[in-house]
């Protein structure tokens, strides 16, 4: 007998809780095998194919394309042909570890480095009360059957022991709840074993927009500003955009860095003729080409290995300053999707020729959305190189919790004055920006006019080669 077994989107790792699904790969009524996958999401941070751990026949889709889901929200159901190892069936009394060992079972497929199987906070746990009962057999050497739990008891008798999908049968009740935009996980249900039934999610719907009435009518202290500004953008039909997907991500990030980190910036120009002359000379030599930007990648790792002080970030609970060891160098690169900074790991340990590859490979892949998560965190410094905007300079936000950014201007022809007469040379702007609890001023000053002189004469380079 086939049992329906229901896969709800996973956490999908690095602090990721919703996801928008992109392109269903399947249909209601297609077989699937394990870890086939189903369905195609957007997270804030990368375009990800989610696999099923379940092998049968699709029930039902939940979320149509372009519907943003949260994590533990179904997906998909599936029937399967084994009841042995469904969520519905009842463990056996005698066996009451049996729904435990069942729950943690994983397909063993890797979902871009975290895999299908459910973490382990979202295992069945057996309450106490229900272990005595199982161990107390009646008078036929059974455990007796417990009693139905009331209204009130559901919520604490079976929500612990819940299994990770919420306790809904019913397609129509999950429906309407979508409708309504009723999260399943907050609504006590009143049935048998705290199923949730369709006077309960009408009852959480009637809730919800009885506060949104009320958080819609005008406060009876609001100020007159405030109140003016609602009726002014519902005169106008100004366009609000829901911050999501990408853009919601960086909102969020910036936002931190600015009530977290007390930045400052500060900026020097440099004449990067030699610099630019030193590349031409290494490209026309024939083998792979090096960018200016894996130059001046190259250029900081050098820095942070003489100023370490600014490879660290701060743990703002223990009020202390980590150093890291190594340097995990952030880029950031402009796409269709938004602004993203790919991560290449152990920069450090990389000669320019490794930078320029591996910066290539991961600006294509920001380019096509294809970026795991894992290579877009991590990151324990900051290059950015917003010249490629035709802009001289600017004060980045620093990429929380990172306590560095180095941003490099337009390099163009400027009059300057070389080995004591004017000249035309090409000049960039520098700007360095940094969280001052890691260091005073003269790090950072160090740290740039550093940088400032392996533009100006990259022989300073060799010293540290």
């Amino acid at each position: 007998m086939a049992v329906v077994r229901e896969f709800t989107l996973p956490d999908l790792g690095e602090g990721l809780t919703e996801a928008e699904v992109v392109r269903w790969l399947v249909d209601v009524g297609d077989v699937v095998a394990v870890d086939q996958p189903v369905v195609e999401v957007e997270t804030a941070k990368a375009m990800v194919e989610v696999p099923c751990p379940y092998g049968g026949v699709v029930t039902a889709r939940f979320g149509e394309e372009g519907t943003e889901l949260p994590v533990g929200a179904p997906l998909l159901t599936v029937a399967v042909g084994d009841p042995a190892h469904s969520d519905l069936a009842p463990a056996s009394p005698a066996h009451p570890a049996a729904t435990e060992s069942a729950e943690a079972e994983g397909s063993g497929n890797v979902l871009v480095g975290y895999g299908t199987q459910a973490p382990a906070a979202r295992r069945r746990r057996v309450r106490p009360e229900a272990v005595g009962s199982r161990t107390n057999p009646g008078p036929a050497g059974r455990a007796p059957a417990p009693p139905p739990p009331t209204a009130s008891q559901a919520p604490s008798q079976t929500g612990a022991s819940a299994a990770t999908a919420v306790a809904v049968i019913s397609p129509l009740v999950r429906r309407l709840a979508r409708e309504h935009g009723v999260d399943l996980r907050q609504v006590r249900g009143t049935g048998p074993d705290g199923l949730i039934l369709r006077a309960d999610v009408e009852g959480a719907a009637r809730a919800l927009e009885q506060r949104a009435e009320n958080a819609a009518r005008p406060a009876p202290h609001a100020t007159p500003r405030a109140h003016a500004m609602r009726t002014a953008v519902a005169e106008t039909g100004a366009e609000r955009i829901p911050l999501r997907g990408v853009r919601g991500a960086v909102a969020e990030k910036l936002s931190r860095s600015r009530r977290e980190i007390p930045d400052a910036t500060c900026w020097v120009d440099a004449d990067a003729t030699e610099l630019m002359a030193a590349r031409r000379a290494m490209n026309a030599g024939g083998g792979e080409k090096v960018s200016l930007l894996a130059l001046l990648a190259r250029i900081c790792t050098a820095a942070l290995a003489k100023y370490p002080e600014l490879n660290a970030t701060v743990d703002t609970e223990a009020r202390e300053i980590v150093r890291l060891p190594g340097v995990h160098l952030g880029f950031a690169a402009q796409t269709e999707r938004g602004l993203v900074v790919p991560v290449v790991r152990d920069a450090h340990t990389r000669d320019a020729v490794g930078l320029s590859l591996e910066m290539a490979r991961l600006t294509e892949a920001a380019r096509t959305g294809t970026l795991a998560p894992a290579q877009l965190t991590g990151g324990t410094f900051t290059l950015n190189n917003y010249g490629v905007f035709g802009v001289d300079g600017s004060t980045p936000i620093l990429n929380h919790p990172e306590a560095a950014m180095l941003g490099v201007g337009r390099i163009v022809p400027k009059p300057w004055v070389h080995e004591g007469e004017l000249a035309v040379r090409q000049v960039v702007q520098l700007s360095f920006t940094f969280d001052h609890r890691v260091c005073d001023g003269g790090t950072a000053g160090g740290f740039l006019r550093y940088v400032a002189d392996c533009v100006e004469q990259p022989a300073v380079l060799l010293r540290s080669l």
